[in-house]
């Protein structure tokens, strides 16, 4: 049995290692920047920027693939990922830095479409389930491994970008070797916000919603916990833990929408959300373990509103448009996760640290009020007629590409 998923886990290896840099340049980025006294707005615009590059190669990248085959373009995507992280080592300016960030996102996107592709190519509709448990086990863990090194290291010396650079080059050597066949051509993506809006009003304005909230925190929580005075291993704990909170919650929730109307799940988690980000404005914790605490809470149900807003979608489309609808939500995740950084960073700068927090608060809240709006509107599906919950990836690192690993689309590549 071991055998049959041999290839998979080395490609798997691969993934980790370039999960792991992008979670390690990821902290250490706003980390240095803060260091060297960088603008609020510039750490936030890097986000923006990093967001913007990603969600471009998303579209574009496909077509480099299809020109230069599967490994040679892989392994462009990765060397320039590590081209990039010795550059912002090199070069400490932060206009630099906001410009490398774009190259980075496009570079990410793309490698991760490779892989994911391949991983793709590699299941079956029998082991399916597995490799998307897999994958998603990857991700939070090597992200969170990637960003628990900053811990262990000095952020003002160049060793950390350098072993940003190393993980880069790691992350090649798995697909540069393999023999196994290459992936079908990657397909253009397309994204079609009329038709999202259509589908379910309540789910594509949640997911712009949701990426402006965490697109806030993922880019300025450590900007957030460097100004409040915790230490760096407390700031890469923290951060590790807001997801490890959410991805825990994620099954739980799932299975409470799965038993009512979603909506109501999606609007108690946004309000839970935006209670704790509003109890950190308000009281100003300057303790590690109440900061930790507060934000872990905070992500329990932050890192939950992802998954269940998909599975609503879902609820309303045709299994065979799957792939299209989920794809297409992701995608206006990651156009939030443009605009979030930007506005946190604009109130964190006008008034304190806590400013992320009134930032995602507002987010959150917008999305609840609209989804209590909605359920006013439109009655639920019948629970029979939906599918069970399955838990999202909800992370910048994570391409439409992935979404063809999905169990649920088992239907589709029957058809």
């Amino acid at each position: 049995m071991l055998a049959a998923y041999r290839p998979i886990l080395s490609l798997l290896r691969g993934t980790a290692f370039l999960l792991a840099a992008s979670g390690l340049h990821g902290l250490l980025l706003p980390l240095r920047g803060q260091v060297e006294g960088f603008s609020t707005a510039s750490l936030g615009l890097m986000g923006t920027a990093w967001a913007g590059g990603f969600v471009t190669g998303c579209f574009f990248a496909p077509r480099i693939v299809r020109r230069a085959g599967h490994v040679r373009a892989f392994g462009a995507f990765a060397a320039s990922g590590a081209i990039v992280a010795l550059l912002t080592g090199l070069i400490i300016d932060e206009y630099v830095w906001i410009l490398l960030r774009a190259f980075t996102g496009f570079t990410m996107a793309g490698a991760f479409m490779v892989i994911e592709s391949w991983l793709n190519e590699k299941a079956t509709n029998e082991n399916r389930g597995t490799v998307f448990g897999l994958y998603m086990m990857v991700t939070y863990a090597s992200i969170m491994g990637g960003q628990m090194i900053v811990a262990g290291g000095d952020v003002k010396s160049a060793s950390l970008f350098m072993i940003t650079g190393i993980l880069f080059c790691l992350s090649l050597i798995p697909t540069a070797v393999s023999t196994a066949s290459h992936p079908k051509p990657l397909q253009d993506v397309k994204l079609d916000v009329k038709g999202l809006y259509a589908n379910s009003p309540v789910s594509a304005i949640a997911c712009l919603l949701i990426g402006i909230a965490n697109g806030a925190w993922g880019t300025l929580g450590a900007v957030y916990g460097a100004r409040i005075g915790i230490s760096t291993a407390e700031i890469a704990l923290m951060m590790s833990l807001v997801v490890v909170a959410g991805a825990a919650m994620q099954l739980p929730a799932g299975r409470l929408s799965d038993k009512t109307d979603r909506r109501f799940v999606l609007a108690g988690a946004a309000f839970g959300a935006a209670l704790f980000a509003l109890l950190i404005f308000l009281f100003e914790p300057r303790s590690a373990v109440f900061v930790l605490v507060f934000t872990a809470a905070y992500g329990a149900f932050a890192y939950t509103l992802y998954s269940i807003a998909v599975a609503h979608a879902n609820d309303h489309a045709r299994s065979e448009d799957f792939v299209k609808v989920s794809g297409g939500l992701l995608l206006l995740y990651g156009f939030g996760t443009m605009i979030g950084p930007l506005l946190a960073a604009a109130l964190m700068g006008w008034m304190r640290p806590e400013g992320l927090f009134l930032a995602t608060a507002f987010a959150h809240l917008s999305l609840a009020g609209y989804t209590l709006l909605r359920i006013s509107r439109r009655a639920p599906v019948p629970i029979g007629d939906r599918d069970a919950f399955k838990t999202q990836p909800a992370d910048r690192s994570v391409t439409p590409e992935a979404l063809r690993l999905d169990p649920r689309r088992k239907a589709e590549a029957n058809s």
